[in-house]
């Protein structure tokens, strides 16, 4: 067998290569779909009236191609996976042909016994030339078949699969933006201008933003009146709930009729419906909970001790028990996590806000006279020739470093702010440990029984670093926007005294705000250094970086503009922030119920395993006892030896399995309860500390 005998498979994985590189390279995807487009673009031309559901999904999805684009670049990725498929089709075939080939006791002698049955397909006999080449041929069209049609379905699917993520994330977002919509009439805005800020915050408002700015585009591009734009927006939405709210809005907007009690009609209406679908949410993910108990806690505990069970009186079972913990287990648990984050994301309002803070300054040409001022204004400095002032160089300097010096400076701070970079400290920490004691584990042979305690307690200190860090982060978080609707209720009942918006943030940051109270007073810094109220709130947004903070912030910014009475705004704002903190309040105590169900489903099976591994094991007959004659309570008739390598094995096993369930289960138990599987962290950390300190101390 040489070299050249897999040529034919290299040139045909060769033709694919393209089709990944136009995923990372501009000029590659360029070149493939102007290729594609000349072979195929008449071909989908002809077709398309055929497929109008196709053009809908595309537009539903937002994609940034045409029809005839996206279905001649379809039509080529399925020809040239065809050809990739019919050439691996061939070399199947030959290896099949050449493992059948061998003599039947060859085969029986290598196989398990368990699969000793297969050898009597061996022995085939050569085939004849035609009888060969019928053979590869139909291989090579049936996995030609497969794979271009694979690829080809695959291909269409994915724009719906895009849409359906986007209707159900419209209509997560849909209460707070009709909220939005609502505040901003109310404060005595043209509708028009306010279809435009909403669709200019799209990462505040999300998905349901990006539907408006459809309409948005259809006005300034092609120059269609708003009911036009709003009517096209509403039959290319891919949600239903949207494209209803489109067309009641399109309708009172026909007749005349007031926008403002519309809006709040519909704000009512989705605040309501925010409430029956948790209430259903929930309800899933009680029976979720009760499944993920049965199937994946109680179920692998039941088939453990049937297999510990089994091995004992007869025989080998530890490659079925190996495959349960290791491959099982996790994939199970897995498989569960995906689902459950497509359950709780029904539960999130809305997208959060950008974790990316201030974003940094670019560096200043020379030829620029104009420099920014701390409070977002400019000041004239005048010509900047080569004999520039000192301090513009240093203010270059200055952004440069600002980066670094703020998260190095306060490494607490940035901690707290990103959990994740406590992964950066931890990790390498846990990593060190494994390698101290992976030079034990290669005396001998490889034994990870000599190194899973290392791994095993580097993986908890990675887990508390990164708990204690996210729990700082979330709870700082928690009392932000708990404090959110008292700010605004506060804010509103003094304006409605005729008291200005600046005045009142001076009048209640001494309020007992927490958190907030604290960001009110550099908001009033600001004020007091000369900036004005929109950039001192858009600072707080940046500072905070909550979705609530993002919302209000936005809000009270575009209502400024728009009219000087906020007092109703205010009002609206409070009552849309309350009516989220108590959904986040419910959903949170209905999940403390789960979470306990988790705990008590995981001590089970911690204390299951334990009186296996410490009682059960040790108080088996050694490998060659006399077990006939044995008397006493050890005696166990009808059972052969037990070694202590038998025992050392499965103990090892046990430890690795509580490890394993732990960790899966504590995650789980995080992303029951907080809707986030980084909430999960703490709860990991401690069932795999029980673990350890159980199989430390007991076994």
């Amino acid at each position: 067998m040489s070299v050249s005998t897999f040529l034919p498979l290299a040139l045909a994985a060769l033709c694919c290569v393209p089709v990944l590189a136009a995923r990372y390279h501009d000029g590659v995807d360029r070149r493939l779909t102007r290729a594609a487009i000349g072979l195929f673009g008449g071909y989908v031309d002809e077709f398309r009236d055929e497929h109008p559901d196709r053009q809908a999904a595309l537009r539903a999805a937002h994609a940034p191609v045409t029809y005839r684009e996206y279905g001649a670049t379809t039509v080529c990725y399925a020809g040239l996976f065809a050809v990739l498929g019919s050439v691996l089709g061939i070399y199947v075939i030959w290896g099949l042909l050449l493992a059948l080939s061998v003599d039947p006791e060859t085969l029986r002698a290598a196989l398990p016994s368990a699969l000793a049955f297969l050898a009597n397909l061996g022995g085939v006999p050569s085939l004849s030339l035609v009888e060969l080449f019928g053979l590869l041929l139909a291989s090579c069209l049936t996995l030609g078949a497969v794979a271009g049609g694979g690829a080809y379905w695959l291909r269409w699917w994915y724009p719906r699969y895009v849409a359906d993520e986007r209707a159900r994330r419209i209509e997560t977002a849909l209460p707070s933006t009709v909220a939005f919509l609502y505040a901003l009439s109310r404060s005595g805005m043209a509708f028009p201008k306010a279809i435009r800020i909403v669709a200019a915050h799209e990462a505040t408002y999300g998905e349901a933003a990006a539907e408006f700015d459809v309409a948005v585009r259809n006005m300034d591009t092609f120059g269609v009146d708003a009911v036009t734009a709003l009517q096209t927006m509403g039959r290319r939405s891919p949600s239903p709930q949207f494209r209803e709210f489109s067309e009641n809005l399109v309708s009172v907007l026909q007749s005349g009729h007031s926008l403002s009690d519309f809006l709040e009609r519909q704000y009512r209406d989705y605040q309501e419906e925010a409430e029956s679908q948790q209430e259903r949410t929930l309800g899933l993910l009680s029976t979720l909970a009760e499944a993920y108990v049965t199937v994946l806690v109680a179920g692998p505990l039941f088939l453990i001790t049937i297999l510990v069970v089994i091995g004992i009186a007869v025989g080998d079972t530890l490659e079925p028990l190996r495959a349960l913990i290791y491959l099982i287990l996790p994939v199970g648990n897995l498989a569960f996590v995906i689902y459950l984050s497509v359950v709780t994301d029904k539960l999130t309002p809305g997208a959060a806000a950008s974790d990316a803070g201030e974003a940094p300054s670019p560096d200043l040409p020379a030829d620029i006279a104009r420099e920014a001022r701390p409070d977002g204004g400019a000041v004239d400095s005048g010509a900047v020739g080569a004999d520039a002032h000192p301090n513009v160089e240093r203010l270059r300097y200055y952004r440069r470093l600002r980066g670094l010096r703020e998260r190095f400076g306060d490494p607490i701070r940035t901690l707290l702010e990103r959990p994740a970079l406590s992964l950066a400290l931890t990790v390498p920490i846990a990593l060190a440990g494994v390698l101290w004691r992976f030079p034990a584990a290669l005396e001998g042979g490889f034994d990870v029984a000599a190194i899973d305690d290392a791994i095993a307690v580097g993986l908890l200190v990675v887990l508390t670093g990164f708990a204690i860090c996210y729990e700082g982060h979330r709870r700082r978080i928690d009392a932000v926007e708990a404090a959110v609707p008292d700010l605004l209720d506060r804010l509103a009942s003094v304006n409605e005294a005729g008291t200005s918006l600046v005045s009142a943030v001076d009048h209640v940051r001494g309020s007992e705000l927490g958190p907030l109270g604290a960001e009110l007073d550099r908001v009033w810094a600001d004020v007091q250094w000369g900036a004005d109220l929109q950039t001192a709130f858009a600072r707080l947004e940046r500072r905070v970086r909550t979705r609530t903070t993002a919302r209000v912030v936005t809000l009270l910014t575009e209502a400024m503009n728009a009219s000087g009475n906020l007092a109703t705004v205010l009002r609206i704002a409070a009552r849309q922030a309350a009516a989220d903190r108590r959904l986040e309040r419910e959903r949170k105590q209905a999940m403390v119920e789960y979470t306990i169900v988790v705990y008590v489903s995981y001590l089970v099976f911690l204390f299951i395993i334990a009186v296996l591994a410490a009682s059960l094991l040790p108080n088996l007959p050694a490998a060659g006892a006399d077990t006939a004659t044995a008397t006493g309570p050890t005696a166990v008739d009808g059972l052969g030896g037990f070694s202590d390598s038998d025992r050392a094995t499965y103990d090892t096993l046990f430890y690795h399995a509580t490890l394993v369930q732990g960790l899966l289960s504590g995650l789980i138990a995080g992303q029951l309860s907080t809707g986030d599987i980084r909430g999960g962290a703490k709860h990991a950390a401690v069932m795999v500390g029980l673990s350890i300190l159980l199989f430390a101390v007991v076994v």
